[in-house]
């Protein structure tokens, strides 16, 4: 008797178990889960590349600063003092359009009511 309540209780456990991980596994195969994840993953690819540009540029910058102090003396150049490089400028198609003042693809109307129940901004 005492096996037979094992091997049950055996038995309901690996279903309640093999139940549920497949429940899980359907769950991440549905499309709103695949299009989550691939944008995180879209997102974290976007931030890891943006991270390793900036720091190839850095690099870049620190070797021309060092190239052109090489330069200056082999020339009998004398840098004035203090100057460095220009200070990094921004390229415009990495920011966002909208960000930038005077964008008019979406103006915007400070004196403009809003309802709260205007749906129109969700879509």
């Amino acid at each position: 008797m005492f096996r037979r309540s094992f091997w049950f209780t055996t038995g309901v456990a690996a279903g309640v178990w093999a139940t549920t991980k497949v429940n899980r596994k359907l769950k991440q195969l549905t499309p709103e889960h695949l299009a989550v994840s691939a944008a995180h993953k879209a997102l974290e690819t976007g931030h890891r590349l943006k991270d390793r540009a900036i720091g190839f540029a850095l690099d870049v910058r620190d070797n021309m600063a060092v190239r052109e102090a090489e330069l200056g003396e082999a020339l009998g150049i004398e840098a004035a003092p203090g100057a460095e490089l220009p200070a990094p400028r921004r390229h415009p198609a990495v920011e966002s359009p909208r960000s930038t003042p005077g964008y008019l693809g979406a103006p915007t109307y400070p004196d403009t009511p809003t309802h709260p129940n205007n749906r129109n901004e969700d879509h």
